[in-house]
């Protein structure tokens, strides 16, 4: 079906995560407080992940191999309403608010978060094929360690950082290349991130919430 057809509250192109990949781990931060705004976040009415059919299908590929190899994709974050980039914005001119600062932005000012581009005006997870995801060492437990937590704005979160050791380097590089090999797209200024290059909806930013029970009426 055509995309263009689509409009903004239409969640039929969309597939709960936790059916298309059974056993996916998640914790989805901006339906928590703990996320560099500090409180549940605009849209996040369930702490599920939404992701489009194409994306789902493709993530469902990358979860198959990191299981052989001993792993579990854990998710972030996925489908993202446009509502909820809003309440970012929104936050960004609020000065005063710097709760969280020590967390997730300890180096930078909150008007630089914009322009470095780790938040912005209109995010690529609106359009439904974004993922934010780390790998869940099986045997231990425990989260892969790659050098930086989620959502740390800082050039150490960047992909090619070097800043961090030879272990942690190489982890993300693993997670990047079955991310790339499977059609996803990193970017440079959050290991965690990725896209799938040939997103169904490349224009169209959607608002309805993340909420299982909508994606289901």
């Amino acid at each position: 079906m055509d995309y263009r057809n689509y409009k903004p509250m239409d969640p039929s192109g969309f597939v709960l995560l936790a059916d298309y990949i059974p056993g996916i781990v998640q914790e989805i931060r901006y339906y928590s407080t703990y996320n560099f705004v500090g409180e549940r976040i605009d849209g996040y009415e369930e702490p599920v992940a939404l992701l489009t059919k194409e994306a789902a299908r493709a993530l469902k590929t990358v979860a198959n191999e990191v299981n052989v190899q001993g792993y579990r994709l854990k998710i972030y974050d996925a489908y993202r309403p446009a509502g909820a980039v809003r309440h970012f914005v929104l936050w960004g001119i609020e000065d005063l608010d710097l709760r969280m600062k020590p967390y997730f932005y300890p180096d930078l000012e909150k008007q630089e978060l914009f322009k470095r581009g780790y938040i912005a005006s209109q995010s690529s997870h609106s359009r439904g094929s974004a993922v934010d995801l780390t790998l869940l060492d099986m045997r231990t437990g425990r989260e892969v360690d790659m050098g930086s937590p989620f959502d740390l704005f800082s050039e150490i979160s960047h992909p090619d950082s070097r800043a961090v050791t030879e272990e942690q380097f190489a982890n993300r590089m693993f997670l990047q290349r079955i991310m790339m090999r499977n059609g996803f797209q990193p970017i440079d200024c959050e290991w965690w991130h990725f896209s799938l290059k040939e997103e169904p909806y490349p224009d169209v930013y959607f608002e309805f919430p993340v909420s299982m029970s909508y994606l289901k009426r």
